[in-house]
């Protein structure tokens, strides 16, 4: 069984101390040279050390322009976890940024923020030197585009010996166009200066009573090339000849996109440092991603934990005599696929089964493709069985890769978690010895355990601030740091301690659920006849909205109907609602075409006046409880998010009661009906987001079409914009017989037979028909025979 073990991803010490041993050189540390450095304007003033963190200093180099931005980010996030000491080295004019006042920033005299930034480099070391040499084992020097993973660094230096001279870095000769143009030697190489150059303390005292002569003795314009020299020539080591370190200090050669897709890669988990992150927004969302990996090591520790003492107190007989061990009967249980026993065939949790699709013996669609959420799911044991697999694979000389999943099984449980059953391809890979390359397969038993259930409370994406600020600004600040909150600090709460602050908010919390109500919700009805129906609409808006003076408006787009003589009815039973409610507005757009849903809505949209407005896409059919409106609200935000609810369809109630109406359209179960899981014709949209998307086809007549149409735009027009779906049980479609006209076009009448199809009942009402009719059922069968 394989659980979330602890992300270090190194290699072990042994083995490091082998990649590092190539850069010793004779010991003979030299005194520095000559007068002091002038000390450069520092801010601000702290102790060089504090209680045993004296591992590490980072200098970090940066220019004027970058300290607001890339500096800042560096500094409220990896910078707040460096286990030693961090500063950020620029021009001499330079001053700690607005956003940032206590940014611990080193003015540089005589420096300026040209480029190559030789001077600085160099500089910046004779400072580390004569003002911290004595007081740290490693010396980093990194660029204010890099991230860096400080408990791994921390990990990797412990396991290296800082007394003797080490050179760390990604070895590097010059690319193709720069080869035999740097005045290298053979043998020669240096430290790229991207994902972090690190040196022992040994090295830092050898080169720097050299500095000043480096500085004036340059070949090139590189300086991560002349620091390497002057290292190289001072120090007598070069930097590590290590293949590992092209993963451990991970450089992505994709420029300004780079680490701002799928954080999820080996290549991610893998690296102590990030190089570049150009964007400094993303270093805010890689340090959020990182803080979230820490959540799961310490959810993986819990449960060691659980598992721990449930075992202990098994071995001691105390187990059930003591409350405090409630938690770990249920969370300490050892992995296995076994944990729960069901009592009846009716307990039995099914199997779904995956191979390219995903079949289901009890889903509405018994074949299906694999969504996200278990394609992710799949991925993350995926990654974590390789790692379990490789984890020896340097001393043992081989490397096994994975290829592609044959098949497997997957199954929710409840109470404990997910569980999987997979065959999986492999391609077994030996480099030493007789080298060999050849597939094999491996069976996965695999779980991924729940946890304790944990909330993280936020509004409209925006973590909510913690601290007892009610200001706006404190609560609505998605650009400012405080914002972006320690996962662990001010993110995830037990749940057991807050349950009174979340069912009965303090006051501060009720200010925030008055603005989310402000928010205006526009409804836009088409209507073509169905007086009737529209009559049990507009009880439903009046119960639901009306009377309690939710802040809606609604706009009824009329066409005539060929069957239904109805409009001036519809006109009257409006101006009524209009004379009873006039705080409410409520309108009607007559058209006197022929009925397009799609003409409609656009109708519909276009006379809504205020571009930031909120817009709600509704069909006479729906029935709706207030709840909705809330969650209307909540989930549709402005160029983020739009709002497709997945609603619950009614079955034909003959069908189901054997009556010619539903008395309770809100009973929701396997019998009464199903979830539209591809019903796009309700949604929620800000009208700018439908403008930047091309709004309705208007093209499109008839029936259907116009809200997939929709639907697709946002997926593949809108870059910033998420669709968010979800079920609401608030929003039922009641039963109607769906009538399909044979002139609509192929794609649209195929649509509309499906749906027609899907509304008359479920898939066991259907099986117990044709058991209890099977002679007619066969009489069927031999006519289309």
């Amino acid at each position: 069984m394989v659980g979330r073990r602890r992300a270090l991803g190194l290699l072990p010490p042994l083995l490091l101390g082998l990649l590092l041993g190539r850069g010793l050189g004779p010991r003979g540390g030299c005194a520095p040279s000559g007068g002091p450095l002038p000390l450069p304007n520092h801010h601000p003033q702290l102790p060089p050390s504090s209680g045993g963190r004296d591992l590490l200093f980072v200098g970090v180099m940066t220019a004027k322009k970058y300290l607001p931005t890339r500096a800042a980010a560096v500094h409220r996030t990896w910078g707040q976890q460096v286990p030693g000491r961090i500063e950020f080295f620029s021009s001499y004019d330079s001053i700690p940024p607005p956003n940032d006042p206590l940014l611990p920033l080193v003015r540089l005299p005589g420096v300026d923020d040209s480029y190559p930034p030789q001077k600085k480099s160099f500089m910046m070391l004779q400072y580390m030197w004569e003002r911290y040499g004595n007081s740290y084992e490693w010396f980093l020097r990194a660029d204010d585009d890099v991230y860096i993973r400080p408990d791994k660094m921390e990990t990797l230096l412990r396991s290296v010996d800082s007394k003797k001279a080490h050179f760390i870095g990604q070895a590097g000769r010059g690319n193709q166009e720069e080869f035999g143009l740097l005045s290298l030697e053979y043998d020669e190489n240096f430290c790229m200066g991207g994902p972090g150059v690190i040196m022992s303390r040994e090295v830092l005292a050898r080169v720097a009573p050299h500095i000043r002569y480096c500085l004036k003795n340059l070949y090139t314009t590189h300086e991560d090339v002349e620091l390497g020299r002057c290292v190289q020539k001072f120090a007598g080591v070069s930097c590590t000849w290590s293949y590992e370190m092209q993963t451990i200090l991970y450089h992505n050669s994709s420029g300004k996109e780079a680490f701002t897709g799928n954080l999820k890669q080996k290549e991610v988990h893998r690296a102590i440092t990030l190089h570049p992150v150009k964007q400094h927004k993303h270093l805010y969302r890689i340090h959020n991603y990182m803080q979230m990996l820490k959540v799961q090591e310490l959810q993986q520790d819990m449960l060691s934990l659980h598992r721990d003492i449930l075992s202990m107190s098994q071995i001691l007989d105390i187990e059930n005599k003591m409350d405090i061990f409630d938690d770990s009967v249920q969370f300490g249980q050892p992995p296995g696929l076994t944990k729960y026993i069901p009592k009846t065939d009716k307990d039995l949790i099914p199997w779904d089964f995956i191979q390219r699709s995903l079949y289901s013996a009890f889903n509405a669609n018994p074949r299906r493709r694999i969504d996200a959420p278990l394609k992710e799911g799949l991925d993350d044991v995926i990654r974590e069985v390789m790692e379990k697999i490789n984890k020896f694979s340097k001393q043992r000389g081989r490397v096994i890769d994975f290829k592609e999943i044959l098949y497997g099984y997957v199954r929710y449980n409840p109470i404990h978690g997910a569980d999987y059953i997979l065959d999986l391809l492999l391609l077994y890979k030996k480099y030493r010895g007789r080298k060999m390359t050849v597939p094999v397969r491996r069976h996965a038993y695999l779980q991924q355990q729940f946890t304790d259930i944990s909330i993280r409370e936020v509004l409209e994406t925006d973590e909510i601030n913690l601290n007892n600020d009610p200001s706006e600004d404190a609560i609505e600040a998605p650009g400012n740091l405080p914002g972006i909150k320690d996962v662990f600090g001010n993110g995830l709460i037990k749940l057991g301690g807050n349950i009174p602050s979340i069912l009965f908010p303090i006051a501060t919390d009720n200010s925030r659920e008055l603005r989310r109500s402000d928010k205006m919700i526009n409804f836009i009805l088409p209507l073509s006849g169905r007086f009737e129906i529209f009559k049990r609409f507009m009880g439903i808006f009046e119960e639901e909205c009306l009377r309690n003076e939710e802040r809606v408006t609604l706009t009824v787009v009329l066409f005539p109907n060929d069957k239904e003589d109805s409009v001036s009815k519809t006109l009257s039973l409006i101006k009524m609602y209009q004379e009873n409610y006039r705080y409410t507005k409520i309108e009607v757009l007559p058209q006197f075409e022929n009925f397009a849903r799609a003409s409609a809505l656009e109708i519909g949209a276009s006379h809504i006046e205020e571009p930031n407005d909120l817009l709600f896409f509704i069909d006479v059919d729906m029935v709706f409880r207030r709840g909705s409106l809330q969650r209307i609200r909540k989930n549709t935000i402005r160029k983020k998010s739009v709002y497709f609810p997945i609603v619950y369809s009614e079955f034909d109630p003959i069908a189901v009661f054997n009556q010619t109406i539903s008395l309770n359209h809100f009973l929701i179960d396997e019998t009464t009906g199903y979830w539209r899981q591809y019903g796009f014709g309700i949604g929620s949209v800000y009208k700018t987001d439908l403008i930047e998307v091309g709004s309705f086809d208007t093209t499109i007549k008839g029936w259907g079409k116009e809200d997939v149409d929709l639907f697709e735009k946002f997926i593949t027009a809108s870059k910033n914009i998420s669709i968010f779906r979800s079920v609401d049980p608030d929003l039922v479609h009641v039963f109607h017989i769906v009538e399909c006209d044979p002139k609509l076009d192929d794609v649209q009448l195929r649509m509309c037979q499906a749906s027609r199809a899907d509304t008359y009942g479920s898939v066991a009402q259907l099986t117990r028909y044709i058991k209890e009719n099977h002679e007619i059922f066969n009489r069927f069968l031999q006519k289309l025979n």
